[in-house]
C-alpha cells in the first residue's frame, strides 16, 4: 500500500475534481498494465513524429549545432528535452518532415540524419563514444527515458575537475536483522525529486519494500528499505559506493540552479536553430531545455549559465532579449541557491522504528 500526501505546485491542497479524477484513472490504468510494461522504456507507439535519442560529451554550443543540422535537413522539432550533467549530454527530440508534418520514414533519409548528427557529437575529442537512436516510435515519457540514457552513459562517474555537491547527502547502511539495505537521502526539495530517485533505484534493479519521503521547508528526506532484484541486500563497499554515486547523479541531473528563460513564439522551421545560435554567440551555455509545440505555438524553456558555469550578466540577457524580442523571451528568474547543508549525515534520520512493526 502506498500513501501520498501532496499539494499543487504552489503548495496548496489539490481540490480540482478534474485533476483528482485524472490521477486516479491514470494510476489505476498503469497498475493494470504494469506487468505488460516491465522491461520497456514506458513509450507508446506514435506515427505522428520520429524520435531521435542522442547521448554524447557536452560542450558549449552543442545544442545549437544539433538544431542547425536538423534545420538544414528540413526537420521540424515539435517536442524534446535535453539534460546535461557531469560533462555528458542526453536528448530526446521528436521531429517531423517539414513538407508533410508527418514522421520521417525514408530509410536513406533517416540514415543521413543519423550520420550528420553523429558528426556533430564527434566534433570534439570525446572521452566516450556518442550514441544515436532514431525510431518511428516516440517515447511518451521523455524524462523516464533520459534517466535511463544518462545512467547507461555513466554520468554518475565523477570527473576529477567536477566539484562534488555538498547539498546532497546519501547514506547506505545495512539492516542485518531484516536482510535489507537502508538508503537515506537528504537534499534540497524540488518538483519530481521522488520520481528521479525511484527511477534510478529501478534502473539499478533494486526493489523498494518500505519507504518514506518527508519535506520540511526547502529540505527533503527520503528513506528506502531495498534489496537487489535477486533478493540480496547491498553486499560490498563497491556496490554501496555505486548506489551513493548513482542517486546523487539522479538528483543533480535536473537540480537546476541556472537562469530560466522561457520562449513563446509562433513555430517555424529553424526557430530553435536561431535561438540557440543567439545564445551561443552571447556566451550562454544551455544546461537543460524543454521544447513543446501546441497549435502552431512553440513554448520552450531553457536553463542557462555562462561558459564557466557562473551566473550571467543581466546586460547580456537584455541584449539577447532585444535580439529575439522582449515579448517572445521572458526571464523566469534565477533559481535561488539554498544554504549548504552540514557535511555530517546524521544517522538519527533513519526511521527504523517507523517501519519496525511492518517488516516481516
Amino acid at each position: 500500500m502506498n500513501v501520498f500526501n501532496m499539494t499543487d505546485c504552489d503548495g496548496n491542497k489539490v481540490r480540482d475534481e478534474g485533476i483528482l479524477d485524472y490521477i486516479q484513472k491514470t494510476v489505476e490504468t498503469d497498475a493494470c498494465c504494469l506487468e505488460s510494461m516491465r522491461g520497456s522504456t514506458g513509450g507508446m507507439p506514435s506515427e505522428e513524429h520520429t524520435s531521435i535519442e542522442l547521448t554524447g560529451t557536452d560542450r558549449p554550443g552543442l545544442l545549437s549545432e544539433v538544431f542547425a543540422v536538423l534545420t538544414d535537413l528540413r526537420c521540424n522539432v515539435v517536442n524534446g528535452e535535453i539534460w546535461t550533467h557531469n560533462s555528458r549530454a542526453a536528448a530526446v527530440i521528436d521531429v517531423t518532415e517539414h513538407s508533410t508534418g508527418q514522421a520521417i520514414e525514408d530509410p536513406k533519409r533517416l540514415s543521413t540524419i543519423k550520420q550528420l548528427l553523429c558528426n556533430v557529437l564527434q566534433g570534439n575529442i570525446s572521452f566516450m563514444t556518442p550514441r544515436i537512436t532514431i525510431s518511428s516510435s516516440g517515447v511518451t515519457h521523455r524524462q523516464r527515458r533520459l534517466h535511463q540514457m544518462m545512467f547507461a552513459y555513466r554520468d554518475f562517474e565523477r570527473l576529477k575537475d567536477v566539484e562534488h555537491s555538498s547539498r546532497i547527502h546519501v547514506c547506505v547502511l545495512d539492516c542485518n536483522d531484516r536482510d535489507y539495505t537502508v538508503v537515506s537521502i537528504r537534499s534540497k526539495d524540488r518538483p519530481k525529486l521522488l520520481f528521479d530517485t525511484l527511477c534510478t533505484l529501478t534502473d539499478m534493479q533494486y526493489v523498494v519494500f518500505h519507504g518514506t519521503a518527508i519535506t520540511e521547508r526547502m529540505e527533503a528526506y527520503q528513506e528506502y528499505y531495498i534489496r537487489h532484484i535477486d533478493g540480496l541486500p547491498v553486499s560490498s563497499e563497491a556496490e554501496r559506493q555505486r548506489v551513493i554515486e548513482c542517486l546523487e547523479a539522479a538528483i543533480q541531473r535536473r537540480a537546476s540552479e541556472e537562469l530560466e528563460l522561457e520562449l513563446c513564439s509562433d513555430d517555424r522551421l529553424g526557430l530553435l536553430s536561431d535561438i540557440t545560435r543567439i545564445f551561443r554567440e552571447n556566451g550562454l551555455c544551455i544546461r537543460q531545455a524543454e521544447m513543446a509545440t501546441r497549435g502552431g505555438t512553440a513554448k520552450d524553456t531553457f536553463f542557462v549559465t555562462d561558459v564557466s558555469g557562473q551566473p550571467i550578466d543581466p546586460k547580456i540577457i537584455d541584449l539577447i532579449r532585444q535580439q529575439i524580442g522582449q515579448n517572445i523571451l521572458q526571464v523566469k528568474g534565477n533559481l535561488s541557491l539554498s544554504p549548504k547543508f552540514p557535511r555530517e549525515m546524521a544517522r538519527s534520520f533513519l526511521f527504523t522504528n517507523l517501519f519496525k512493526s511492518r517488516i516481516c
